[in-house]
């Protein structure tokens, strides 16, 4: 069985597009899979995080993780700082990465543009990145198209490593999903949905109750035509409904244009945050029971086990290649 590994930052409430482009598919992942779901709790705090509300999304994000349908007796779940070979590993790749290429990095660039002062683990987080992947020596990592650069990153450091100190690296490839990996803002239909987005009128989460998000669909960017219509180039924000309603509906967008024929978007979009709101409530029902459970704590000590026997043999394994302390029998 190959192994997948993904990481998601508790930074924000899961989105809709999340859920779509990410969780959704790594439910379906787990049956055909050996999968690691870390939550990269060390990557969040490359730029200032409240400790608090920090320590309440690494909960909330493990809770959605599992109501979503992810199961502990198939997949692991665990936090990255509870795994401390992490950061140890991700040491050891950033010492054989070069500025250049760490500054090449578009996320970098974006996120330090206009900034007078940057952290300095903002441009050094990519050699973690690697490390979180290599440590369990992953065949497969599922990322969106925007993360392809940090993953052609991995495949280089990896190789790297191989050929200088010794072959003990997988090389991961990339799994672009089939779908949904381009779920775009509601305000903003040429942008991809970002749970940073300060605008709330943009996102939807999964945790957003039924009324917030039927006033976000009706006040979702269409056009002025009113015909329900798939054109992603002329038509971007009723082409962005489209693909919800079709990935929520499993029907065919065809289906849906032919039975919306001569209705407005005030008809589909009441249908749509419908669907939606059926597709949630159980997730949320199942999310605050975790929550108030000690379930959620069980299942995230028995992950964070599991991920520091594969991690630590890994660890060993790397520091017995570049020479580092004694060796040991």
């Amino acid at each position: 069985m190959k192994t997948i590994f993904s990481g998601i930052q508790p930074s924000g409430t899961i989105t809709l597009g999340n859920y779509i482009g990410a969780m959704k598919q790594f439910v379906e992942l787990q049956n055909e899979y050996n999968c690691y779901f870390c939550i990269v709790d060390q990557h969040a705090i490359t730029v200032p995080q409240d400790r608090l509300q920090l320590r309440k999304n690494i909960r909330s994000l493990a809770a959605l993780y599992l109501a979503c349908g992810i199961d502990p007796e198939k997949a692991t779940l665990f936090i990255q700082s509870e795994v401390p070979a992490h950061a140890q590993a991700g040491w050891m790749m950033q010492c054989i990465s070069y500025i250049g290429e760490l500054e090449r990095m578009t996320q970098f660039k974006d996120k330090s543009a206009g900034k007078e002062a940057v952290p300095a683990a903002l441009l050094t987080y990519p050699p973690l990145m690697v490390a979180d992947i290599l440590l369990y020596s992953t065949d497969l990592v599922p990322v969106g198209e925007d993360q392809k650069q940090h993953l052609e990153l991995t495949r280089d450091l990896a190789e790297r490593f191989n050929k200088k100190y010794n072959d003990i690296f997988t090389i991961p490839d990339i799994r672009i999903p089939q779908v949904g990996a381009r779920i775009m803002s509601l305000q903003e239909p040429n942008k991809k949905m970002s749970k940073s987005d300060p605008n709330t009128k943009a996102t939807i989460t999964l945790l957003d109750d039924p009324k917030q998000i039927e006033k976000k669909i009706k006040s979702a960017v269409t056009d002025s035509e009113g015909i329900v219509k798939y054109d992603r180039e002329n038509k971007p924000g009723i082409s962005n409904l489209l693909s919800i309603y079709s990935i929520f509906s499993k029907r065919p967008i065809p289906e849906i244009e032919a039975a919306y024929e001569g209705k407005g978007y005030g008809d589909f979009k009441a249908d749509l945050a419908k669907v939606v709101v059926d597709e949630l409530a159980p997730i949320q029902q199942r999310y605050h029971e975790l929550m108030e459970s000690t379930v959620l704590d069980e299942i995230l000590d028995r992950g964070a086990e599991k991920a520091n026997k594969v991690a630590s043999k890994m660890l060993k394994k790397m520091e017995n290649a570049m020479g580092l302390g004694r060796k040991r029998k």
